[in-house]
């Protein structure tokens, strides 16, 4: 490995983990608990994004069914072909765009607001029409990506990652989850092993 490259990875480590630190700097209890409060009540939780943004959602999706929170990861392409029949009127979509306008959801947008579906956002952009359409927006911070040209999706998956475990850390303790829960839908693997052994 050439030297610039070394001297960059060891970089990335640096950017990110000051872009958590700072993250917590911005932390806005109020939005948080609105977002939280939604989640919580929702018979049904669906994700949306796209790139990057969207395989972190599907993560989330995940995230949420490991707590007894039944959500789905809804493709941007297969919604606006059906798959946005998963959500019924009080259920929750969860989009996530540092941009706030990515053009694939915004139809999915339209059609969650016609359904009565709420909307949580995650975006740096507050004037973005997925913010303003929200019900709720959690405002994304990203110092800069890992990169040299500032324009790969790594500290800002990092960032919206971290938003997600942050969500599901509090829904924990707003559902008073058990651990014996997680035993159940989780027998596989070492965690599973561990849960189950008692």
């Amino acid at each position: 490995m050439n030297k610039e490259a070394l001297l960059r990875a060891k970089e990335a480590y640096i950017i990110e983990s000051e872009c958590i630190k700072e993250m917590a700097e911005h932390f806005d209890e109020e939005v948080f608990s609105k977002a939280v409060e939604l989640l919580k009540n929702a018979p049904r939780i669906g994700s949306c994004g796209c790139g990057h943004s969207g395989i972190i959602c599907q993560h989330f999706a995940h995230l949420m069914c490991c707590i007894d929170q039944p959500a789905r990861f809804i493709s941007p392409a297969e919604a606006v072909h059906g798959a946005t029949g998963f959500l019924q009127e009080g259920d929750v979509m969860v989009f996530a765009s540092r941009g706030g306008k990515t053009k694939e959801l915004l139809p999915i947008l339209d059609i969650c607001k016609k359904k009565g579906v709420k909307v949580i956002s995650i975006t740096e952009n507050m004037e973005s029409p997925l913010a303003l359409g929200a019900d709720v927006v959690i405002k994304q911070y990203v110092n800069r990506e890992t990169d040299k040209y500032n324009c790969q999706g790594t500290t800002s998956s990092t960032s919206l990652a971290v938003i997600f475990h942050v969500l599901q850390t509090a829904l924990i303790e707003e559902t008073d989850f058990k651990n014996e829960q997680f035993a159940v839908v989780h027998p596989g693997g070492a965690v599973g092993e561990r849960l189950n052994s008692k």
